[in-house]
């Protein structure tokens, strides 16, 4: 191989790591903003087009639409706590894709002992690079189980 050859493979595999660590820092991010219920942040790593599919919701379309779902659902609760587990990004160009693991715990009664609520399951991600850098264009999310009780019933 020549030397040439060696230094576009190499540049080629730094731009997917960098892509990579990009879309990785986005995601825990926005979540970490949930935590702290900073809504413009978390929206923030949204696409204007976005689309949200979870499992007990309706479909919902637009970044405001989103943002508005999300956070009538989770401003009730006292605390909380966005695991994003086994991330794993695919980066072809400026458009990627994404999995991992979702593990969701809210403080519905703060200072009982009862058990906080919490649930679990698969997210799939689309992302989409633009003048800004990446942005969140589509998630799935799917719950596979669910731990304690939802007082609140946000998530029906």
């Amino acid at each position: 191989m020549s030397y040439a050859a060696a230094d576009d493979s190499l540049v080629g595999r730094l731009r997917a790591l960098e892509d990579k660590e990009a879309l990785r820092t986005l995601m825990i991010r926005g979540w970490r903003a949930l935590d702290r219920k900073d809504w413009r942040a978390w929206i923030g790593c949204w696409a204007e087009d976005a689309v949200l599919e979870f499992g007990p919701w309706e479909k919902t379309h637009g970044k405001e639409a989103v943002l508005a779902k999300v956070k009538a659902a989770e401003s009730p609760y006292p605390s909380m706590q966005h695991h994003i587990l086994n991330m794993d990004f695919d980066v072809e160009g400026d458009r990627a894709t994404g999995i991992g693991y979702m593990w969701f715990v809210a403080v519905t009664a703060p200072g009982r002992t009862s058990s906080p609520y919490a649930m679990g399951g698969p997210y799939d991600w689309e992302f989409r690079r633009g003048p800004d850098g990446w942005l969140l264009v589509r998630q799935r999310l799917g719950v596979w189980w669910t731990s304690g009780e939802d007082t609140l019933h946000a998530f029906e």
